[in-house]
């Protein structure tokens, strides 16, 4: 049936993305991706998120930020618009915060009557939508394990009864991976699923309603990695699962600063290690110490973005005593932004670190890099089971009871993987280069955006 409808290509989409910077950026990148093929889209999004992305919408033409006024929340600080402003304990309050632009985003709506509206965290959406014919797509930028594992009816959560630890050491009924799963004390990473997010709703009840209430839900991600993950959301829910693949930029198109370029074209090959943590992940001092501390053990050149501790104002009042003297030359510790994509790319980096959050495991897969993961929460646990033992492409650091590790665990993990006589090493770069091989293969990526660009025809032609 669905060849007998008349194709579109002109689709009016709005995106509202959650306020966070990792949500903001990959619907940007699929809008990128739609502008290509010719339809128009308005993107929601926070006044200040506007200068931070500007320079990655590659169809101005076709691509219009409109700003959305982030209404003040008695809880959080002033001026507060994304989540890269907060604390991660005070997402509830932003929450608050993006539930209360519904009226501006109802008005942009019924002002607009788009074809299309795609959203994550805004779980009211489609009632907001249904009533004016808009079909409505929950686009999932974390991985499908994160879904599936937790936010699937098969959870049978009673609405005001918490999610217990034991629960979540057990998958739901029929979840289709033994070794992407939550381990012993990492299950108390997902027990905030159970708590407010919002006003009088937790992320449980947040995220399953958007997903209900839509008519397909759409996954930053490909059949090759997580088909039986995305298959099981789709028995969960009822609903059409369309997968985009990774959605990532083709390349870095702006030239790396000179103090970085200059600093890394002083050391061979593959032979620096690179460590970012991300924009909200806020280290408490000993833990910061502990880090670098590890980071100087392995006798490597180094490069660690992190943002200043709890209770430190800068990186540098936070460093060990006498740290800076000793590594000077061939360790920088980093409190401000840099250009990672353009890092990865520089050939004098032979190992990334990181938490494993979804953009970063992409970027970690594109790269010719080595791979060590340092997961925090939940749903980089998840990913880093992914690629640590199902893809078997990275090492995961070991961490005790408490979610942390130990400057000894950090540095044995990299000099694994850095070792060139290293089994282990071996393997996951052998395993790397082939993943890495099949993303970066012509029409991989543009095959997936056309699939769902299909779907999208579909959807559009059911009534």
């Amino acid at each position: 049936m669905s060849d007998l409808i008349p194709k579109r290509s002109n689709f009016r989409i709005l995106m509202f993305p959650w306020f966070a910077v990792g949500h903001l950026t990959p619907f940007l990148h699929l809008s990128n991706k739609l502008a290509e093929k010719g339809c128009t889209i308005s993107f929601l999004l926070p006044n200040k998120a506007i200068k931070l992305l500007q320079h990655f919408n590659l169809y101005p033409d076709h691509i219009t930020f409109h700003p959305v006024q982030v209404p003040h929340v008695e809880g959080l600080p002033l001026g507060t618009e994304t989540a890269s402003d907060i604390p991660i304990y005070l997402t509830h309050f932003l929450c608050v915060a993006m539930d209360r632009t519904r009226d501006q985003v109802e008005k942009i709506i019924r002002d607009q009557k788009p074809d299309f509206v795609m959203y994550d965290m805004a779980y009211w959406i489609p009632e907001v939508a249904r009533p004016l014919g808009i079909k409505t797509i929950k686009y999932s930028v974390v991985s499908a394990a994160a879904i599936a594992i937790v936010l699937v009816p098969a959870r049978n959560v009673v609405e005001g009864k918490p999610i217990t630890a034991a629960e979540l050491s057990v998958p739901p009924t029929g979840y289709p991976s033994t070794s992407v799963v939550l381990r012993g004390h990492e299950v108390r990473s997902l027990l905030f699923v159970s708590q407010p997010y919002g006003e009088r709703i937790t992320f449980y009840e947040r995220a399953c309603t958007g997903m209900k209430g839509c008519d397909a839900i759409a996954i930053r991600t490909c059949h090759e990695m997580e088909e039986k993950l995305c298959d099981y959301i789709g028995r969960q829910y009822e609903k059409p699962v369309f997968l985009t693949g990774p959605v990532l930029p083709e390349s870095a198109r702006t030239p790396l600063e000179d103090r970085w370029a200059q600093w890394l074209n002083g050391f061979e090959a593959g032979s620096v290690v690179f460590c970012s943590f991300g924009s909200q992940f806020i280290l408490e001092k000993e833990q910061l110490q502990e880090l670098v501390l590890g980071f100087e053990s392995t006798g490597l050149p180094f490069i660690v973005v992190l943002k200043p501790p709890v209770g430190s104002s800068t990186i540098e009042e936070a460093l060990p005593e006498g740290f800076e003297e000793r590594v000077k030359g061939r360790g920088v510790v980093w409190g401000g932004w840099v250009q990672q994509l353009e890092i990865l790319d520089h050939p004098s980096i032979g190992c990334f670190v990181n938490t494993c959050g979804f953009g970063s495991m992409w970027e970690s897969l594109m790269s010719d890099c080595q791979i060590v993961l340092v997961p925090h929460l939940g749903d980089q646990i998840l990913n880093t089971r992914l690629m640590a033992e199902e893809l078997k492409v990275a090492v995961e650091v070991e961490r005790d009871e408490k979610g942390w590790f130990t400057k000894e665990n950090l540095s044995n993990a990299i000099k694994c993987v850095m070792d060139k006589d290293s089994k282990v090493g071996s393997m996951i770069k052998k395993n790397h280069t082939e993943w890495r091989k099949l993303l970066r293969s012509e029409g991989f990526m543009s095959s997936y955006i056309d699939k769902f660009f299909q779907n999208m025809q579909e959807l559009v032609g059911h009534k």
